[in-house]
């Protein structure tokens, strides 16, 4: 014999708007075109699966029909409220759209909603999931909508707007339902909980929140679940037993360890939790919700956090949080899931550790601007310190350039010297030649520009600098070494080697020059 149970989803249905929970902006509009008497003919209300659409549509429905209404409080005692509640009410009609889908259902509404209300003043019409309406009994509905008579209101429900067409959704005023929070699942929960007698843990409530993901009939239909699983006391161990799911620390150890680049200890802990029957999909979506609270601590802390226990910035954070997403797809369709999820993890580490280039260029141009500038000699600087040396006799200049031509004309001088070596080719040291009159800077550049690298030929055609003439004996000076590649690591001072350690996470080996072709 039956014995008449109802579940909690069902018993617990919000009559009221004050029970509506998660929901405020639905509620309050509603309730204000109660009070100013501006109740539209056509409402759409859209949002995920158990958020309460259909609920708050009944509770609309009732504040129209209640016998002293409209009103914001419909007092659920009168025939009107009590049909309504129960499903009997001959004014509330609620069609499912899956069902009655064809243009002949349409047609019969169509010429139903000629005739008035037979308890209430309105006759209203729930079609929930509307959008499985076939496009004919969409267009057949067009004109009932747009012109109803005073009498009749629509009140539509879908999960999926996107599917209907532009001419539905422009005749209805439209509500977004929004997922509720956990934390407001959790009070609610609570409350039925205690209502019901039954004891249950608060981090229990908090994993059966995560279960439901914002949907409120889902964590009811759970709770009711676990206390048949249960009996009177609800903990947090049965709810991820029951459920496959993580523990937030054990969730929590395997973020630190993909942080870390600790291999051995996520290989570990996959194996623990596919021991334990874990649910890796669910994992996946824990990591992505404790990654992505680690990332907004670190925007909110100036651009990185350690509470992975180790120091990560918000570009390693996005890269490790982008690594979780695209593994959904492989997780979900692959064929060996422990796999898969190894996989994902392991590549999760090497997106953590990577850099990007545009980023790393930045941050070497702050160290190069900054003190240690002073004091890090690069190639280039040592090249054009040993170039400097060289003695430059312009007869008739010394007066007359200034020290800011002076500049100009050794840059000139090193510039030669500086492509020969980054091209990682011998330089050929030739004698500069004795005091000569040079018209302008540009004209220097070019004579011992050509001078410095091409040999006699070059030194015949700078003949022909205008201004002046080079004489044709050649003061030969004593050559100085350049600097080598030891030498300028070890000019690099031992805090600049530090910071560029930390950067990269590495040893710190020496300078390589490269050859400019592999850099095009």
């Amino acid at each position: 014999m039956a014995t008449g149970y109802q579940v909690i989803a069902r018993k617990w249905r919000p009559q009221t708007f004050e029970e509506v929970s998660g929901q405020e902006h639905v509620v309050r509009t509603l309730k204000n075109a109660i009070l100013r008497n501006r109740i539209a003919h056509a409402y759409l209300f859209v949002g995920p699966r158990g958020t309460g659409k259909t609920t708050t549509a009944r509770i609309f429905a009732k504040a129209l029909n209640c016998k002293g209404g409209p009103t914001v409080e419909p007092c659920g005692k009168c025939s009107s409220c009590l049909a309504i509640a129960s499903g009997s009410s001959m004014d509330v009609l609620e069609i499912d759209g899956a069902s009655n889908n064809g243009v002949e259902q349409v047609r019969n509404l169509r010429d139903d909603v000629r005739y008035g209300a037979a308890d209430g003043q309105f006759k209203i019409y729930i079609i929930d999931e509307v959008h499985m309406l076939t496009p004919a009994a969409f267009n057949a509905l067009l004109k009932t909508l747009e012109e109803p008579p005073p009498h009749v209101k629509f009140i539509f429900a879908t999960t999926e707007a996107d599917k209907l067409l532009p001419t539905i959704i422009s005749r209805c005023q439209r509500f977004d339902l929004k997922p509720i929070a956990d934390e407001v699942i959790v009070a609610r929960l609570a409350q039925i909980a205690e209502a019901e007698k039954i004891q249950v843990e608060k981090a229990a409530l908090a994993a059966i929140a995560r279960l439901a993901a914002g949907g409120m009939r889902d964590s009811q239909s759970i709770l009711d679940q676990m206390i048949a699983f249960c009996g009177e006391s609800v903990t947090e161990a049965d709810v991820l037993e029951v459920y496959g799911l993580v523990a937030p620390d054990r969730v929590n150890a395997l973020l630190r360890a993909i942080a870390a680049a600790d291999y051995a200890a996520i290989a570990a802990l996959v194996d623990e939790l596919d021991a334990s029957g874990r649910d890796f999909v669910r994992l996946l979506a824990d990591l992505q919700g404790s990654a992505r609270s680690v990332l907004l601590a670190a925007v909110r802390a100036g651009g990185s956090t350690a509470q992975l226990g180790v120091t990560l910035s918000v570009e390693s954070l996005s890269r490790l949080l982008d690594a979780l997403r695209s593994a959904e797809a492989t997780l979900k369709f692959g064929l060996n899931e422990k796999a898969n999820f190894e996989v994902s993890m392991l590549r999760a580490v090497e997106e953590c550790r990577a850099r990007a280039i545009d980023s790393l260029i930045r941050e070497v141009a702050a160290l190069e601007s900054g003190e240690k500038k002073k004091v890090v000699e690069t190639p280039a600087q040592a090249v054009g310190e040993a170039v400097s040396g060289a003695s430059l006799h312009q007869e008739g200049m010394a007066e007359q350039s200034g020290p800011p031509q002076q500049e100009q004309v050794r840059a000139a001088v090193a510039a030669p010297f500086l492509r020969q070596f980054s091209a990682e080719r011998p330089i050929e040291r030739r004698a500069v030649p004795g005091p000569r009159p040079v018209a302008a800077v540009e004209d220097a550049e070019a004579a011992i520009g050509q001078e410095a690298v091409g040999g006699d030929e070059s030194f015949e055609s700078a003949r022909a600098i205008p201004g002046g003439r080079l004489p044709e004996k050649r003061e030969e000076l004593p050559e100085r070494p350049l600097p080598t590649l030891d030498a300028l690591v070890e000019k690099v001072p031992a805090e600049v080697i530090g910071a560029l350690e930390g950067l990269f996470r590495a040893k710190f080996r020496g300078v390589r020059r490269i050859p400019p072709e592999s850099m095009h």
